[in-house]
């Protein structure tokens, strides 16, 4: 085992009498590739920072090889005194870094370099930050939330830009999907203190459930061990009071170390508040068409939303997805088609730059738009501070400056506010930013669960593969013309249509291809032999093979049959999982034996003239 490069044990930090890092410590070896996960507020950020060297902690030692290189990535970027992206970019480099790093990250990340530092959006400063971190290839990286702010393209180029990465990783993010497909140890940061597992994020839900779990029994065993005590002191035999009084001690730290326990912070208690039920149509768009100056932004499209549909909707920053949003929701009229809204909408709207939080307002005052100390929630009266404690504010918070929360903390903040308001239509536009992973598993329970209809905005593909039932995303993602497709199922089921799409446009290329050099009297390459007619063995396959078709088919449509009992994946799955499988096999076999049959008969077709 390598010797680590970065070492941090027994790390304490408070804030105003408050631990935040009570014993924490984490330690990155040459190739690491460390997800650090935990509860908003639990410390991650502020140990990344320690770990980089930009926070000192109370106590505790910190270890950095002299020779390794650090690179942290800010949340918010520092870009006085650089003219341009490029010049910030550069800054970053050391002696010996290559320049050109510089040059090709940007392209990559949709930036000239010769943009104005004061005029990025959120997510072209990013995207200006990573560039800075990853050009000089650091021994190394820390990212805090990299995926933030970003498209889904870019998420999938970083990701392919890190697998390639030599340097050692440690990332915070909220992006399930990130951490699984970088990650190969996580640090769980908890209650002050962190716990390594040596597996990729994917395994972290079950390591952790199983953590808390065995807790809870030390927990139980300690409490009955104390009970044990205290019944020997009071029944036991008072002859050797020496005895007597060491076991009250002992009795003593028992009790201290049971009310001492900290156990896990708790989970949101929350639904969305729904309102009157809307009509069963709820938005109808026919032929919609935008534009601006020549570019299209919407081309011809149509969709109808029914009253309990999720519909996501994605594709790369600029190409139009808040504009087609705000046509479909009436905040912006087409300029050809026709939207129609249904009957009874009453819409929430949680907004992805949080324009609505003024930083001057208190959590309380937001909360009830400053009418009193009550608020009304799914038809029943609540006092602010209980309502708060739902969402695992502090009830000392209720008169806190919201410009004193953190990211994570404004986005539960929000949530508070739209899941109090009634509404039968949700809108959310990137409601992943800033939320921890037990954060985002409430919001997708609540989407799931909610009766009415929901549009969002997302690039959390695990978020959209849990909640929508279509998705909206550019017909051409590497250069949206305006075109926008509906596809049914989440993320991964996009792609999967999408690809399905890609190769019936190969195989009819390959086909129309074939008819080209038939027609102007070539061969397909390597189909006709030298005698000038089939050989035996292309003979019989081109008689036998719409047997072996119509045969396949038939086993098909037995494998369905069987699997159309909605009993049999309940009593026995094991057989429904075995007929599914050999449901996907028998079709893939099917298609081959299409395209061979159709090779076979346009290579007869030719050598008869």
């Amino acid at each position: 085992m390598a010797p680590p490069i970065l070492k941090l044990d027994d790390i304490q930090l408070s804030f105003g009498g408050t631990p935040l890092l009570a014993g924490a410590g984490l330690q990155v070896e040459p190739g690491d590739r460390i997800c650090l996960v935990g509860r908003n507020g639990s410390g991650k950020s502020t140990l990344m920072k320690i770990a980089a060297g930009i926070v000192e902690a109370q106590s505790g030692e910190v270890f950095r090889h002299p020779s390794s290189t650090i690179r942290y990535l800010e949340q918010a970027p520092d870009f006085d005194g650089y003219s341009t992206v490029q010049a910030y970019a550069e800054a970053g480099l050391g002696p010996g870094d290559d320049p050109y790093r510089v040059t090709y990250l940007l392209e990559h990340l949709g930036l000239t370099g010769q943009e104005d530092p004061t005029r990025l959006s959120g997510g072209e400063a990013r995207r200006a930050a990573l560039a800075r971190v990853l050009a000089p290839e650091p021994d190394i990286l820390m990212l805090d939330e990299p995926t933030n702010h970003l498209d889904l393209p870019t998420i999938e180029w970083l990701e392919g830009e890190l697998s390639k990465s030599r340097s050692a990783l440690v990332l915070i993010s909220h992006d399930r999907r990130f951490l699984e497909k970088i990650s190969t140890a996580t640090v769980w940061l908890d209650r002050g203190q962190s716990r390594r597992l040596n597996r990729g994020f994917a395994h972290f839900e079950e390591w952790r459930d199983q953590v808390l779990e065995e807790e809870e029994i030390e927990q139980h065993k300690l409490g009955r061990q104390i009970e044990r005590e205290e019944h020997w002191l009071r029944y036991g035999v008072t002859a050797r009071r020496k005895r007597n009084m060491r076991r009250l001690g002992n009795l003593q730290a028992l009790r201290a170390n049971y009310r001492g326990h900290k156990g896990p912070q708790g989970t949101i208690q929350a639904s969305a508040t729904e309102g009157k039920e809307s009509g069963k149509l709820v938005i109808e768009a026919d032929k919609i068409i935008k534009t601006y100056g020549d570019r299209s932004i919407v081309a011809p499209f149509s969709i109808r939303v029914h009253r309990g549909d999720c519909i996501g909707l994605i594709g790369p920053n600029g190409a139009g997805k808040t504009t087609l949003l705000k046509m479909l929701t009436g905040q912006l009229a087409p300029d050809e088609g026709v939207v129609k809204l249904g009957t009874n909408l009453e819409i929430a709207v949680l907004d992805q730059k949080r324009e609505d939080l003024n930083p001057e307002d208190t959590l309380a005052h937001y909360l009830t738009d400053g009418r009193g100390e009550n608020l009304l929630v799914n038809g029943e009266q609540k006092h602010v501070t209980g309502y708060m404690k739902d969402f695992l504010f502090q009830p000392e918070q209720a008169r806190t400056p919201i410009r004193n929360l953190s990211g994570g903390e404004r986005a539960r903040l929000m949530l508070a506010r739209i899941m109090a308001k009634p509404s039968n239509l949700l809108i959310l536009d990137e409601p992943t930013n800033d939320l921890d992973i037990e954060t985002l598993d409430l919001l997708q329970e609540i989407v799931a669960g909610y009766t009415g209809t929901v549009i969002l905005v997302s690039h959390d593909r695990d978020f959209l593969d849990r909640t929508v039932t279509s998705t909206i995303a550019p017909a051409n993602p590497d250069a949206p013309d305006g075109r926008w497709i509906e596809y049914a199922g989440g993320y991964s089921d996009m792609l999967a249509q999408r690809k399905g799409v890609e190769d019936e446009r190969k195989r009819v290329e390959k086909a129309e291809k074939a008819k080209a050099q038939e027609a102007s009297g070539g061969k397909p390459a390597g189909s006709a032999n030298s005698k000038g007619k089939l050989s035996f063995k292309q003979k019989f396959a081109l008689e036998n093979l719409p047997k072996e078709m119509e045969k396949a088919e038939k086993e098909i449509a037995a494998r369905e049959a069987k699997m159309a009992d909605p009993k049999l994946f309940t009593k026995d799955p094991a057989t429904f999982n075995k007929l599914a499988a050999e449901m996907e096999k028998l079709r893939a076999d099917v298609t081959r034996m299409e395209e061979e049959w159709l090779e076979l008969e346009m290579l007869r077709e030719e050598l008869e003239g």
